[in-house]
């Protein structure tokens, strides 16, 4: 290759610029979200109660914690996609559905109780709770590990453990809609380990397919 043909060659690649992380992230996320979505109605469905039950705030407040969740995971995801990045400045906002959650349980133990506590917590669902959660998440994950590729993470493995958060929050948004347990005791155990587990896959294969 001659000199004339190298220059045109680096200016041509200078003019395709890369779509930003973002863009990537949504739109990947808005293709894996109805394989979800597909799992959550062919297995699960909706709780036949759900129009009762959206007039209990415990009901709502799962929502508030999930989305909450997906939300502050995204920000911060997209944060860490650049090489310079870490959590410093920003790992609070993952702060912020703990933090929901914590304003839930301090309100239940003021109301009158007719469940003992450990009632609360255990629920009817935990087996399902720990199951759909992370299956319905492996689909959102790989969609956010996909996206976060298109960026240049300093700390793959933590890059990887918050696209699980993401995938997690949202698919625990999913399935709050079928859980009947509505006790912010239960969704701080059952939905955290579910969350949990979810985070642990995200790193484990993040520290590999999001190295550069």
């Amino acid at each position: 290759m001659d000199t004339d043909q190298l220059i045109r060659t680096l200016a041509a690649d200078n003019t395709q610029r890369a779509q930003p992380v973002g863009f990537v992230l949504m739109l990947a996320l808005l293709a894996a979200a109805p394989i979800s979505m597909l799992m959550f109605f062919t297995e699960l469905g909706v709780r036949p109660d759900v129009m009762t039950a959206m007039r209990n705030p415990f009901f709502d407040l799962k929502f508030a914690v999930t989305l909450a969740l997906a939300a502050s995971a995204i920000a911060v995801s997209l944060h860490l996609s650049r090489p310079e990045a870490s959590l410093r400045g920003f790992g609070w906002w993952l702060l912020v559905p703990a933090g929901l959650l914590v304003a839930g349980i301090s309100g239940e133990m003021m109301m009158p109780q007719r469940a003992p506590m450990m009632t609360r917590l255990v629920g009817n669902n935990s087996r399902a709770c720990l199951i759909s959660i992370p299956l319905m998440s492996l689909p959102l994950l790989a969609a956010a590990l996909f996206g976060l590729r298109h960026g240049a993470p300093a700390r793959p493995a933590v890059a990887g453990a918050i696209a699980g958060l993401v995938a997690a929050g949202l698919a625990a948004t999913l399935y709050a809609s079928h859980c009947t347990d509505d006790s912010p005791l239960f969704v701080a155990t059952w939905y955290t380990i579910g969350t949990a587990l979810v985070a642990a896959i995200g790193a484990l294969i993040g520290s590999k397919v999001l190295r550069y």
